[in-house]
């Protein structure tokens, strides 16, 4: 399919990052991922049909504020990048507070993400961060929920004591192939709160590299049948998914797995149901 005729998308789960500028300590850890990768590079390889949203990315917690200020400055050159998910420490409310309203008054920014998946059980019954939580509800502004298997049913139930806040499950809660089962009915859990949606990313690092040849494709479908094409999301984890795959083989993957939907519900889920959470404004086909 050529660019002009293919459908419009907004990426909701793009990271960038530059270690020279600021400091990411897990990228000590994955030294292919321990250089900069920035919008520059990403336009390179950018489909022209194709706008992201920046994802956070793990820097040093002292310098987020500096980490929307950079990709800001990398978004007043690449206008396709409409907007940006930052990390707010939830859990302490003096901080929080500041934060939400600040960004609640930025167009930019336009959503959060406090990493949850390495943290201990019972982390997301702390009542400060669910307090915070309820904030960014009343603000407007959707929390990603980057949980592991394990933790969906506790996603499910941080959703139920926050109703009026929207939850993105980032990764498909990352599912493992010995954990399909119990992965498959926790997610189910979570779906039955109406306040959560689905990113369809990640799972190209998150399973095995010996993985049978078609569970990623299964796994997509099952996460469009629970939840349905109006409430999943396209994300590529770009540039992680690059240790497994290209851009163009993930996007052709979920493509794929929208290939018994119609027209309309794929166009939702690569684009408009991105727009819808984040109150972006729709995109013009061609406009950039």
């Amino acid at each position: 399919m050529n660019a002009a005729a293919a459908p419009a998308v907004l990426d909701c789960h793009v990271h960038l990052w530059d270690p020279l500028r600021l400091a990411y300590p897990w990228l000590a850890g994955v030294p292919e991922l321990n250089r900069p990768f920035t919008a520059d590079e990403f336009a390179e390889l950018r489909p022209a049909n194709v706008d992201v949203l920046f994802m956070e990315a793990g820097r040093e917690e002292r310098h987020a504020a500096d980490e929307i200020t950079w990709v800001r400055e990398q978004a007043e050159r690449h206008p396709w990048i409409r907007g940006a998910v930052a990390h707010i420490p939830l859990e302490r409310p003096a901080e929080a507070l500041d934060a939400i309203r600040r960004y609640a008054a930025d167009p930019f920014v336009v959503g959060v993400r406090r990493n949850v998946q390495d943290e201990a059980p019972g982390f997301t019954e702390d009542a400060a961060l669910r307090a915070s939580l309820r904030l960014l509800g009343e603000a407007g502004l959707p929390f990603d929920a980057c949980v592991r298997h394990h933790q969906l049913p506790e996603l499910a139930r941080l959703a139920a004591a926050c109703p009026q806040t929207t939850f993105v499950l980032d990764h498909l809660g990352k599912p493992k192939e010995e954990a399909v089962t119990t992965w498959s009915q926790a997610l189910r859990g979570v779906a039955e709160q109406p306040n959560t949606v689905c990113k369809l990313s990640g799972l190209a690092t998150e399973l095995a590299p010996d993985a049978p040849p078609g569970l990623a494709l299964a796994l997509l479908r099952e996460a469009l049948e629970v939840f349905g094409p109006d409430r999943c999301l396209f994300g590529s984890d770009w540039p992680l998914l690059q240790l497994a795959t290209d851009y163009q083989a993930w996007l052709d993957l979920v493509q794929a797995a929208l290939a018994d939907h119609s027209p309309t519900a794929a166009d939702a889920v690569l684009r408009g149901n991105a727009e819808r959470v984040h109150r972006l404004a729709p995109s013009r086909k061609g406009a950039r």
